[in-house]
């Protein structure tokens, strides 16, 4: 999984409430077999940015040129709402999207996010409008710190919440297995002492 430490990019504003995980990723899009979390970034909010004719609705945020390649989308609370599929999150990773900056986000989105290398940032939802209007004009280059919990943009800078425990997955790029690893020290001295202590439990040699 790729460390997140510091990105700029181009953000996305998508200002609206509980966009849901069927709205990110429709149901429809995962009966054909890929391989996870490939294969999902054209269905990528598909019914919200296109049209009925399947055609690129222009008024749509991110399908704006000044949004090309964005590395974050800023939505209102709620963001991941609804189902728990993890293809949701696998579609946003496949189009390049690094963060995910709202107020709230639901929470199996957030713990798949996180398992995918993907920052859910929250931010307070009053501060949250200053950003948002900040980046609507589209285009607008932002920096996101995860050392510092910071987003900054058009000479603002924002303070955002993330649970420690996944903030050091994040900057290390770690998995589970990988923060397991990381107390390697501290399970050697555990079973070393254990040893001493019930020297009738080990497993012989």
């Amino acid at each position: 999984m790729e460390a997140f430490v510091r990105v700029s990019s181009v953000a996305c504003a998508l200002p609206q409430i509980n966009i849901d995980t069927d709205q990110v990723l429709p149901a429809r899009f995962m009966k054909q077999p890929r391989t996870p979390p490939l294969g999902y970034a054209p269905y990528l909010f598909h019914d919200l940015r296109r049209g009925s004719d399947g055609s690129l609705d222009p008024a749509f945020a991110l399908n704006d040129p000044g949004n090309s390649g964005a590395k974050f989308i800023a939505a209102r609370r709620n963001f991941g709402s609804g189902s728990s599929r993890e293809a949701a999150v696998y579609a946003l990773v496949d189009a390049g999207i690094r963060c995910v900056i709202a107020p709230s986000h639901g929470d199996i989105f957030s713990a798949n996010a996180v398992n995918n290398g993907l920052v859910p940032a929250r931010v307070d939802e009053a501060e949250m409008e200053t950003l948002l209007a900040l980046l609507a004009p589209g285009g607008i280059q932002t920096e996101v710190d995860l050392e510092t919990c910071t987003v900054s943009a058009a000479g603002k800078v924002f303070g955002f919440q993330i649970d420690p425990v996944w903030r050091l997955r994040l900057l290390n790029g770690w998995d589970d297995i990988d923060i397991t690893h990381s107390f390697r020290p501290q399970i050697a001295d555990w079973l070393q002492g254990d040893g001493l202590r019930r020297p009738w439990a080990q497993l012989a040699a």
